[in-house]
């Protein structure tokens, strides 16, 4: 009798155990706040060009640690490419939907590739190398970027970069605009500055 009763308060103290680490696990989990701000720079034959991602989601894991510094990990950031806005107008918005191949791949899609590790909670404006895989109109390629860390308490987690991109090597075909006549340079650049919280 005594034996069932303390394999029960092993499997209730298991269970319980799951239940809490569950719980704390789900505490480290950030997700995209709705104030980021992503852009897309250009050049053409006549002029540069911008284009806004308007919707942007994604979520991460930071585990902090004893010493104020935190761990990322698990990091996936996903843009809408219908949402994309061009300043250009509606012409030059098609163009690009087209190029990005939206209706097959609909998400422009960074996930980071193993840890960020130590950064420290108090240090403003510190610059971290992360390595991750960006998917691009169905085609991945493995990128290095750097970005700018604030943040809020540990609350909220503030990074801001950019990162150069050759549309040829995502087999985009440069958009064009204007009958023609407008076409676009195969360099762009993608500015972000996105909040996890």
């Amino acid at each position: 009798m005594k034996s069932i009763i303390s394999f029960r308060k092993i499997i209730l103290a298991g269970i319980a155990a799951a239940f809490l680490s569950a719980a704390t696990a789900d505490k480290n989990i950030y997700t995209i706040t709705n104030d980021y701000v992503v852009t897309i720079h250009g050049t053409s034959n006549l002029h540069a060009w911008d284009e806004k991602v308007q919707k942007v989601t994604g979520k991460g894991t930071i585990n902090w640690n004893k010493d104020g510094s935190f761990d990322l990990s698990g990091i996936s950031i996903k843009m809408d490419v219908h949402s994309i806005k061009s300043d250009m107008g509606s012409v030059m918005d098609n163009n690009t939907y087209k190029a990005l191949k939206a209706d097959a791949h609909p998400e422009i899609v960074f996930t980071l590739l193993g840890d960020a590790k130590s950064i420290l909670a108090n240090t403003s404006n510190k610059i971290i190398t992360v390595n991750g895989n960006l998917s691009i109109a169905g085609v991945t390629k493995f990128v290095t970027m750097k970005a700018k860390v604030n943040m809020q308490g540990k609350g909220k987690l503030i990074f801001e970069g950019s990162q150069p991109i050759a549309m040829s090597d995502y087999g985009i075909s440069a958009p064009t605009a204007l009958f023609g006549t407008l076409k676009t340079g195969n360099e762009i650049t993608i500015n972000f500055k996105i909040s996890f919280q």
